[in-house]
């Protein structure tokens, strides 16, 4: 078995003949390849649901018999297990797969196996050495994924670590992407030809739980934490830049959150300079996103049951009108921010940084878990004492605060009792959609004014006031069920 490691980058056709002329590439002599790849699986995806991918490849006039770890790629980076042999079409023989489990769950599978899609491309690579131990092959693949009669092109820089450690892989792909605009993507070759060949649409990548495991140090928990919000991040991307579907910016906004909240969470343990560098940095990405969902909301959720109730009124319709315009033009705006070469820049940046943070074994992740946890429930109680009246700043200074806390929980889930973990954190996600529809209420009074400048609406104002008095009814009884739990990090 071995271990790959490589960063995938797309790049848009018409700058891919800038590639070549880099100064890192200079001094190393390209090689050409023509690479045609068949992927194969069970008529109802097994491999696929088992993150496996079977191929055969072409090279020249051998043929490879190869099978890979399909892992996610956070960032661009891939580290993925592969077994390679050759072999021939239509003979599948795992005797090379050296894991057991994985060898006998493929021969089990055999006898069903159908050829997919396939990979079509041209690949010209350098092997270059930036430093003595160092070697890094880096490909420049044109070509086209086919699934049936559906085609999709492929240009995509990979950078694969042939000897060396990855900050010096990470080290020439920012050398790149300084001159290049290249965006490391999550999708494999393999991804993307089971999308095309399923051709199902897009839907909205949603959070999954944290790989955790006992032993992990508290650094090494975080990383993959942070790589579990860039994974979801990063699926919602080609939805974001190619429909306007609202789940798709609404999740990737969750997946910034989630990730800001672990920076914060951890922060007593991460460098200085990568938290000050980093959270400014998400931060104001996630504002920019921000007025698209806000209209979103306005447009999808607060007017419909008000046009409901008065279906002629003209004020309504003026509104709508007018929210639908700015809807489009923030709509346009986070699609431009989603491909600009800073957010690109950040992915690259962030990833790098993350794979550096240096392991420690203290604080152990069973100490500081619980202390992370007990100041973020402190904090909460502090402020649902001040959020009794109708002040709306002080819940939305109660929302968020209960937002990272149970981020913070969701984290670290895998540590605690399922069943006392699961009452916490329904009262504790039900008193959130309480504060999140209040706040609804607040910003969408606001979008009201900004739609109709200097044109307010009592029906809408007034409208908007009530359902506000209806969940302030419902407010005190959310709040003392859930600080009514006992915090399940607490034994007793």
């Amino acid at each position: 078995m071995a271990l790959e490691t490589e960063i995938k980058l797309s790049l848009p056709a018409s700058a891919a003949r800038r590639l070549p002329a880099h100064g890192l590439l200079a001094d190393s002599k390209p090689l050409r390849q023509k690479l045609v790849n068949t992927y194969y699986d069970t008529p109802d995806r097994r491999l696929q649901r088992k993150r496996v991918a079977v191929r055969y490849r072409q090279k020249g006039t051998e043929w490879l018999l190869t099978v890979k770890s399909d892992a996610p790629s956070p960032g661009g980076l891939a580290q993925r297990s592969e077994w390679e042999a050759p072999g021939q079409p239509g003979d599948f023989d795992f005797a090379h797969v050296d894991n057991p489990k994985l060898r006998r769950f493929l021969e089990s599978v055999t006898p069903e196996l159908v050829p997919l899609f396939t990979t079509d491309f041209t690949r010209n690579f350098w092997v270059v050495v930036p430093q003595a131990g160092t070697r890094i092959e880096v490909a420049l693949d044109r070509g086209k994924i086919v699934a049936g009669e559906r085609q999709e092109p492929i240009c995509e820089v990979e950078l694969e670590l042939l000897e060396g450690d990855v900050a010096s892989l990470f080290t020439a792909a920012l050398s790149l992407q300084s001159d290049l605009p290249l965006h490391p993507e999550g999708a494999s070759k393999a991804e993307r030809g089971y999308r095309l060949a399923s051709a199902e649409a897009l839907v909205p990548s949603k959070a999954t739980d944290v790989p955790l495991e006992m032993g992990m140090t508290s650094i090494a928990v975080f990383r993959s934490t942070v790589f579990s919000c860039l994974s979801q991040l990063q699926g919602n991307e080609r939805g974001l830049r190619e429909s306007n579907a609202p789940e798709f910016i609404h999740q990737a906004r969750v997946a910034m959150r989630r990730l800001r909240s672990a920076i914060r969470l951890w922060r007593p343990l991460l460098p200085e300079e990568y938290v000050n560098n980093f959270d400014p940095r998400w931060r104001t990405l996630a504002n920019q996103l921000g007025d698209t969902r806000n209209w979103d909301v306005f447009i999808t959720e607060v007017l419909p049951p008000i046009s409901a109730a008065f279906p002629d009124h003209s004020d309504l319709q003026r509104l709508l009108s007018q929210a639908m315009n700015h809807l489009a033009d923030c709509r346009k705006a986070a699609q431009v921010v989603m491909t600009s070469p800073t957010y690109s820049q950040l992915l690259l940046e962030f990833t790098a940084a993350t794979v550096a943070l240096a392991e420690s074994k203290k604080p152990p992740l069973t100490m500081f878990a619980p202390r992370s946890l007990n100041k973020r429930a402190k904090r909460v109680a502090a402020l649902a004492v001040e959020t009794r009246d109708s002040n709306p700043e002080a819940r939305h200074a109660l929302r968020v605060a209960l937002k990272r806390l149970r981020y913070a929980l969701e984290f670290f889930a895998p540590l605690f009792p399922a069943r006392r973990l699961q009452r916490y954190h329904q009262s504790a996600a039900g008193l959130l959609d309480l504060l999140g529809r209040m706040n609804d209420n607040v910003v969408a009074e606001q979008l009201a004014v900004a739609a109709q400048p200097g044109h307010h609406s009592d029906l809408v104002r007034g409208w908007l006031a009530g359902r506000n008095d209806l969940m302030l009814g419902q407010l005190a009884a959310l709040l003392g069920d859930f600080l009514s739990h006992q915090p399940p990090w607490e034994h007793g």
